[in-house]
């Protein structure tokens, strides 16, 4: 019977691998749709969105906290999974804008060249988008530009609109030239070039910034983490340790309050790095 009963799992086994093979992707892929929303378009995720992300990374939370930790601390990672899926879309929403900052000087050149070549700004914006020297997300919303400016919508409209979505000082700049000149006259073409011309330098100075400041966040990060990787190496070689430590009132206090300080101090580095990056 035990060995039928093995022969039964395995041939079980095989059955569940072969429908995850063929009815997987149909099946994660929706939960998964979120993340690819928000890191291609920048577009916040729908309420369906976010009930399906946070279910997906509950049950992984789930089921990695029962195989490292146990049941318990398991249910703690899986309730934690709503802050997990919100901390998820939020830094895929910033690497989008980031990417979409970044390429704000390749279309301000690439409009200058158009602008250049003859055209008007509405031409200039339909013919930058069909090039292939845009890539990533500042090609993608210059063709979602082309799309809009292709059914009639207003330049100033379309402008603006872009403005809105990137919400960088880069496009800020841009659009507010490209307006300034419909209404003033002059050398937009110039003073696109001009434009990017700055508005890599700004960049180049930023990534200065950033690598400057690299030892100094990575040792901040270390040193916060420090404590949490003692307390993981002295469970290992005495395991029970920390549940005995949290049994007694005065040590869980003070285990507490560490933990706190740690967090406080992990959020203040990540503040001083973004504000330096």
């Amino acid at each position: 019977m035990a060995g039928l009963a093995g022969v039964a799992g395995v041939l079980a086994a095989w059955d569940m691998l072969v429908v995850a093979e063929r009815d997987g992707g149909r099946i994660v892929r929706p939960l998964l749709e979120s993340f690819a929303r928000a890191g291609r378009g920048g577009a916040a995720a729908t309420t369906a969105e976010r009930r399906r992300l946070v279910a997906l990374l509950a049950g992984a939370l789930l089921a990695g906290g029962w195989l490292v930790a146990g049941p318990l601390p398991a249910l703690v990672l899986a309730a934690g999974a709503p802050l997990a899926g919100r901390a998820v879309l939020r830094a895929r929403r910033r690497r989008w804008r980031a990417e979409l900052a970044a390429g704000a000087p390749v279309i301000a050149r690439a409009l200058a060249d158009a602008l250049s070549g003859g055209h008007s700004v509405r031409g200039a914006l339909v013919e930058v988008a069909r090039r292939e020297g845009v890539p990533g997300a500042a090609g993608a919303e210059l063709a979602r530009v082309a799309r809009a400016l292709a059914i009639g919508e207003r330049t100033d409209g379309v402008l603006e609109a872009l403005r809105a979505r990137a919400g960088a000082p880069a496009y800020d700049a841009l659009v507010a030239a490209i307006l300034l000149q419909r209404e003033a006259g002059g050398d937009l073409a110039g003073r696109l070039r001009e434009l990017a011309v700055a508005l890599e330098d700004a960049a180049r100075t930023a990534l200065d910034a950033h690598a400057v400041t690299a030892q100094a966040r990575f040792t901040g990060t270390l040193v916060a983490g420090l404590p949490a990787g003692a307390a993981m190496l002295a469970e290992l070689a005495h395991p029970g340790l920390v549940a005995a430590m949290l049994h007694f009132g005065l040590s869980a206090a003070l285990l507490v309050a560490a933990a706190l300080f740690q967090v406080l101090g992990l959020l203040v580095v990540r503040r001083l790095a973004r504000l330096g990056g």
